[in-house]
């Protein structure tokens, strides 16, 4: 659920109208809704109390600093994949104890600042990863914790892209390397490993593939210990689905009644790593109608908003949905939805039947908030769009327009 509704025909963001906020922050722009994403976070946590479990917030689904430190003032930690990511979870005062650390090609210099910084764990992801972790933490003579990601192979329903669980994905060990990681690390000075980590892929609407996994991690584990390792953490990583068309993922409640029984019953301190099922539909991207450009086969609606800001339909195909910001009573027409890049592949929908719209009307792309901004890029030297915050009527600046200086500040003549 989300609370973007139609409020006396506008499109509204919690109290406030956003075709105010265009009026004032100009488009392409982000809107977010403070109240959905911190109700996705409460639901997670009261779900799943009855492990209290640490929920890590996945930074790569959206990474903007506010949205960090809203989470994170509620108890969040936060999971990274990158030194710049280490650097924001700092920032926006996450304890360096509540940070997990992914990734299958971390640097030695990032490996080093988070040894330095004291993260709880790094989520290793390959014999040579624990063994430079090893060196670096000799070096250092430091005492490192980290939970090797099993590659459970288990196919999760979702798209290929998105895909992380099986074998012939390049993240995560499988179980007889694993078994064999886990006997050299017994010779190892510095490095202690506490966990075990499995992320089987993103946007799964089902629960088996998750109950498939767990079952096989939890019984690795039970196998482990029974050889004197001590594995105290099981991170169960993230990938829940959320709506963007007719989906009908499971909710918080049915997952965890699904899966807490085997969580209980390892005994084991639990993590989680959830980004899309948080922040996903927590926001929207407002465009506007540049031109109303029909042809012989097809009638595009020609927007401000390109693949630069939102490149999910591009890369996945991925459905978003599209409505005005305004209520119109204007019959629906076939349209393609598109932007201003010099690319075919520049669209937010095909063949997609919305509201006949002119030139000058404003549009909202649902569910925007993961994958989203965190995946933006200047791609034909565009400026990347402006974020607010909305909680309640108040609205908040958390990110300013790049301006036409960004765009050559690092470069040089």
């Amino acid at each position: 659920m989300h609370e973007f509704k139609y409020v006396k025909g506008e499109l509204s963001c919690e109290k406030r109208a956003v075709r105010a906020l265009v009026a004032k922050f100009g488009t392409p722009l982000y809107v977010y809704s403070q109240g959905t994403f911190m109700g996705h976070f409460r639901k997670l946590r009261e779900a799943f109390r009855a492990v209290d479990p640490l929920i890590c917030y996945s930074v790569k689904a959206n990474s903007n600093l506010s949205i960090l430190r809203e989470l994170v003032k509620a108890g969040a930690g936060l999971d990274i994949v990158s030194g710049g990511e280490l650097f924001r979870a700092l920032k926006a005062g996450c304890p360096a104890r509540k940070i997990v650390y992914a990734s299958v090609g971390k640097t030695g210099a990032e490996i080093e600042e988070a040894i330095r910084r004291g993260i709880l764990f790094f989520n290793v992801e390959s014999l040579p990863e624990l063994e430079n972790i090893e060196r670096i933490a000799r070096r250092m003579k430091k005492d490192v914790n980290v939970a090797l990601r099993i590659n459970p192979d288990v196919a999760p329903k979702t798209h290929k892209y998105i895909t992380t669980g099986k074998l012939t994905n390049k993240f995560g060990i499988d179980f007889t390397t694993s078994r064999k990681m886990l006997s050299l690390a017994k010779g190892f000075s510095r490095v202690r490993i506490k966990g075990l980590h499995i992320h089987i892929g993103s946007q799964i609407t089902e629960s088996a593939p998750f109950v498939e996994a767990m079952r096989k991690i939890t019984a690795f584990i039970r196998e482990a210990n029974a050889g004197g390792l001590g594995i105290e953490y099981l991170n169960i990583g993230g990938g829940l689905g959320i709506i963007y068309k007719d989906e009908q993922p499971q909710t918080a409640g049915e997952f965890a009644a699904k899966v807490l029984p085997i969580l209980k019953e390892s005994g084991l301190k639990i993590i989680m790593e959830p980004g899309r099922f948080i922040i996903g539909s927590a926001a929207i991207l407002a465009v506007k109608v540049l031109y109303v450009k029909k042809t012989p086969l097809k009638t595009f609606v020609i927007t401000d908003g390109g693949m630069n800001d939102l490149i999910r339909p591009a890369l996945y195909e991925a459905h978003h949905e599209i409505v005005p910001l305004v209520k119109t009573a204007a019959r629906a027409v076939k349209v393609d939805v598109v932007g201003p890049i010099c690319e075919s592949g520049d669209f937010f929908a095909k063949d997609r039947m919305i509201p006949a719209v002119k030139e000058g009307d404003y549009l909202a792309v649902m569910c925007a908030g993961a994958y989203g901004f965190s995946m933006a890029s200047n791609y034909n030297s565009r400026r990347r769009p402006a974020e607010v915050m909305v909680k309640g009527s108040a609205v908040k600046l958390i990110r300013r327009r790049e301006t036409q200086d960004d765009l050559i500040r690092n470069e040089t003549l």
